[in-house]
């Protein structure tokens, strides 16, 4: 019998293609970086990276070009792989272009807020006192995230929420060694960017995410001196 769907209706039905198992791979590295299991200037070892992902090299192989071809990590001629190390100036101009898009954000948010909106902040940033008094890292930096990502899109804009979408991860990276060290801070200053989003005082929620980001980007450059000048030598292979 002749099949009776238009072509967009069989279209509709089509099995979704599996991702591929070199995107599954490249999503997994770039998970250990970012969280920093993979430490920067650490050897990534394709036979290790495979045993430890349960594949064959092939895909890691794939996997490190992509990473390499996005910048997060080098592939030195003889000597093989190894997780980028951002250099003073890559941090600092993606943290500052970071903070341009976030005070923005926070600023047309304040014009846009909702009362379902704001519950949402003032939940995620109870979250983050949990995770805070849990001394439970991972938790605070995606919580950190999370409510970044939501005074971004309640800021309305789309190109504002694309922009920041590319930088996200990496802000992540640059956030992770200090999400500790900015502790409690980090939590009282979202609060009060809260608060100013709330109220609908728009210059006064620019002030404080500015503020609040500048502070982040001081606390990861400090960060960075102290960890080079105290064990620059404990790099080693991926385990």
């Amino acid at each position: 019998m002749a099949l009776s769907e238009t072509p967009t209706e069989a279209g509709s039905r089509r099995i979704a293609r599996p991702v591929p198992l070199r995107e599954s791979v490249y999503n997994a590295i770039l998970d250990m970086i970012v969280s920093r299991n993979l430490q920067p200037g650490q050897h990534l070892v394709e036979s290790e990276l495979a045993l430890m992902l349960g594949v064959s090299r092939q895909p890691v192989r794939e996997a490190l070009q992509w990473l390499k071809n996005d910048g997060w990590v080098d592939l030195r001629p003889g000597l093989g792989a190894f997780v980028h190390t951002p250099t003073v100036e890559e941090a600092d101009q993606l943290l500052a272009v970071r903070s341009l898009l976030e005070t923005e954000s926070a600023r047309l948010a304040a014009t846009r807020a909702t009362e379902e909106g704001v519950a949402r902040l003032r939940e995620l940033c109870d979250h983050g006192h949990e995770a805070l008094a849990a001394e439970d890292v991972n938790t605070l930096v995606e919580l950190n995230a999370e409510l970044h990502r939501e005074v971004m899109k309640m800021s309305g804009n789309d190109v504002l929420v694309e922009l920041a979408a590319q930088v996200d991860r990496r802000v992540r990276w640059y956030y992770t060694p200090v999400a500790r060290h900015r502790g409690e801070q980090s939590w009282i200053e979202h609060a009060a960017l809260i608060d100013a989003i709330a109220a609908g005082d728009a210059s006064r929620a620019g002030e404080v995410m500015a503020a609040h980001t500048e502070h982040t980007r001081r606390s990861y450059l400090e960060h960075r001196d102290d960890a080079d000048d105290a064990a620059p030598a404990l790099r080693g292979r991926v385990h």
